[in-house]
């Protein structure tokens, strides 16, 4: 599991650099030169997914996602293990429908032979919603099973 994380921070950083590092080109160039990078704004687009999706799997490894967390407050110590258990269930059904639904998207844009940029295929750049959800579901699934 050290491996993964250190992979997922690795890659968490530098998709953050690759996003403000084309970002602040696009800006420069606009700005300066009259000029721009002409896939720039869609390779920014696609990074904002990733860089969602990546920090969302980093934040699933802890389970330190933002909560409402209302619902603790006014239970019994005994009960919040519980409690916490449900979340984790009702999570993992979230992130089941969700790993599901991006994997149909991705799929029909495969065989629909969709362009993101350039000659970049579409179901590449989207193809991190599935494998962010299905990475997800598996962390919640081990929190919902594991021992109070």
């Amino acid at each position: 599991m050290g491996r993964l994380r250190q992979l997922e921070d690795a890659l968490l950083v530098l998709l953050l650099v690759v996003m403000i590092g084309v970002a602040v080109t696009q800006v420069l160039l606009r700005n300066l030169f009259d000029s721009g990078i002409y896939w720039g704004d869609s390779l920014v687009r696609i990074t904002v997914l990733w860089v969602a999706l990546v920090g969302a799997m980093v934040a699933s490894r802890d389970d330190s996602h933002i909560r409402i967390d209302l619902a603790s407050r006014f239970v019994s110590e005994g009960f919040k293990p519980w409690l916490a258990r449900l979340t984790h269930g009702f999570t993992l059904v979230v992130l089941l429908f969700f790993t599901w639904g991006s994997y149909q998207f991705v799929n029909y844009e495969y065989l629909d032979g969709a362009i993101a940029y350039g000659d970049v295929p579409a179901w590449i750049c989207e193809a991190i919603m599935p494998i962010g959800g299905a990475v997800m579901s598996f962390r919640y699934l081990v929190l919902l099973i594991k021992p109070l």
